[in-house]
């Protein structure tokens, strides 16, 4: 079977089985094909999984709505005040020239970038819509690299499955697999509407992840792991959004 018709007949089974017998016999279907989110447990568990496995078979490829220049919001919302822990503070006063992004876990070379090594990667733009799944949005540019860039930089393992990544603001975490990792719109931002990312919008670096909702387009990022496994990390069901009842997987 090729593998057009087999996501075909995949996705075909998931929906037949979750309109006919059932969430759950659905959930089993995608456990079959290893289309399980972390957050798959509970009493909507069934739902979440049927959700990402349905989205990962139709839209693992698909791009987000890019805009013209013209449609960009006059005054976006950067929800809640800047960043006020101490050590954020000192790199803010040095115009972060201290400020490191460490990569680890399961690649062949650690490191740690700084802003100036991440603008030499090749730069990438995007005029794209932040939705938040508290009601409000707006339209932006964002330019950075491409994670994909600094991901070939340090070698990923083959057997890696999910990327988990880090804010300086303090209990702040979330993952995505390496479909989203990969993905030629999923950016290291570190400038937006031309300038530098300004710190109410999560600079000097935010992850932008435009096909999903905003809370997994985490600001002040400093810190990042590859992993096969998301058991081992917080409560097990993926990020902190996921254990305070948000989707691990926010796909829009």
């Amino acid at each position: 079977m090729n593998r057009l018709s087999r996501r075909r007949w995949i996705t075909t089974g998931l929906a037949a089985i979750a309109g006919g017998t059932g969430l759950a016999a659905a959930a089993g279907l995608a456990r079959r094909y290893g289309l399980v989110p972390p957050d798959h447990g509970g009493l909507y568990g069934p739902g979440e999984t049927l959700t990402y496995s349905a989205q990962r078979l139709l839209t693992r490829h698909s791009l987000a709505r890019e805009f013209p220049r013209d449609l960009i919001s006059k005054a976006p919302f950067a929800n809640g005040p800047p960043l006020k822990d101490p050590a954020f503070q000192r790199l803010q006063a040095a115009a972060f020239v201290d400020w490191r992004l460490a990569v680890d876990g399961m690649v062949a070379r650690p490191a740690s970038f700084s802003i100036a090594d991440l603008k030499r990667f090749p730069s990438n733009s995007q005029v794209t819509h932040l939705a938040c799944e508290e009601g409000w949005s707006y339209i932006a540019e964002w330019t950075g690299a491409r994670l994909v860039h600094l991901l070939n930089e340090v070698g990923v393992h083959p057997e890696a499955r999910y990327i988990v990544y880090y804010s300086m603001e303090p209990g702040a975490w979330e993952s995505i697999d390496m479909a989203d990792a990969l993905h030629p719109q999923t950016f290291l931002t570190y400038a937006m509407n031309g300038s530098d990312l300004p710190v109410g919008f999560g600079g000097p670096l935010r992850l932008r992840l435009p096909r999903q909702l905003g809370y997994k387009s985490l600001k002040y990022l400093n810190r990042m792991t590859v992993t096969d496994d998301l058991k081992s990390f917080g409560k097990g069901v993926g990020s902190v959004s996921a254990e305070f009842g948000y989707s691990w997987y926010a796909g829009i």
